[in-house]
């Protein structure tokens, strides 16, 4: 039996989950009392919780029958619960001694998928356990993954007709390019790739959901974007947020409620892509991806 450990970031469950997942995400240290208040206002925007928790399962029971008998998935999360620990210590209690470890995010950075790696190695220390991992770094260019994005933009576009298309990703602090880190090249493959199946219309990219740190952060952010597009006259914009695969606070808040209000704001109507969530084009690329990690070729 070959395991798959499958991760996510996490989301809170309630909202009281919210300061404690928020601590977490920075490494124990306690945000200041504003930071938390602004995260808990989104939360309740979106109606106190996002659904990624179920998104991840069902993605995981979805691979699980896509990959077969052979193989038996495992999800963790990385800033909440079921953490990573959690689940590599049911493959521990389950025997797994061979599993692939591959992260629902397509594209790579130390800062960022290397994470996720990390709390592997940390919870085997602490577990005491010796699983072999092989660790998928990026997928961005599977092509069931694009042919999926592709045909959710189509579907978008219908009886919209978008002037703009903008895609999007999760920023990071630039400190990341002077490690040439791939992170941005990937991101700009994966959009060449996509436009080029698409054929159209105009396309731009732009970073989103920066973190309220003192780090500098990788831009244009998608609000200095859509404000450029409305100096030029746009008037309808689509977004596609290539670097999310799942329904969580980054597509629920930042963009369906933030970004749509600022650019309502200035006379653009912005739409965005649904999600991939279960789409069965992304669960196949991701047994495209397992496969290839366990053949070594992550």
């Amino acid at each position: 039996m070959i395991g798959v450990l499958l991760m996510a970031y996490g989301t809170p469950r309630t909202l009281e989950e919210v300061e404690p997942f928020y601590v977490n995400i920075r490494g124990g240290r306690q945000p200041a009392p504003e930071l938390i208040a602004n995260l808990r206002r989104r939360y309740e925007a979106v109606g106190g919780h996002t659904p990624l928790l179920e998104i991840t399962t069902g993605q995981a029971e979805d691979l699980a029958a896509a990959l077969g008998g052979q193989y038996r998935v495992f999800t963790g999360m990385k800033h909440w619960h079921p953490f990573i620990e959690e689940a590599v210590r049911q493959m521990a209690e389950a025997g797994i001694a061979r599993a692939v470890a591959l992260a629902l995010a397509p594209h790579y950075s130390a800062l960022s998928i290397g994470g996720y790696f990390a709390a592997i190695d940390e919870a085997q220390a602490k577990l005491g356990s010796a699983i072999a991992f092989e660790r998928v770094k990026s997928w961005h260019l599977q092509p069931a993954y694009l042919a999926a994005v592709a045909e959710h933009t189509r579907q978008a576009s219908q009886g919209f007709e978008p002037e703009v298309l903008v895609f999007t990703a999760h920023s990071l602090p630039r400190r990341i390019l002077e490690q040439h880190d791939p992170y941005v090249d990937q991101l700009q493959e994966t959009c060449r790739a996509l436009a080029e199946r698409l054929g159209g219309p105009r396309w731009q990219f732009a970073f989103q959901s920066a973190g309220a740190t003192g780090d500098a952060w990788l831009g244009p952010d998608i609000l200095q974007t859509i404000e450029a597009l409305a100096n030029d006259g746009v008037q309808r914009v689509l977004a596609a947020p290539v670097g999310f695969i799942a329904d969580h606070l980054e597509i629920l808040y930042d963009l369906d409620v933030q970004a749509r209000q600022h650019a309502r704001e200035r006379g653009i109507e912005l739409r965005r892509i649904a999600s991939l969530n279960r789409d069965p084009g992304l669960i196949a690329a991701l047994a495209d991806a397992v496969h290839q990690g366990d053949q070594g070729r992550g």
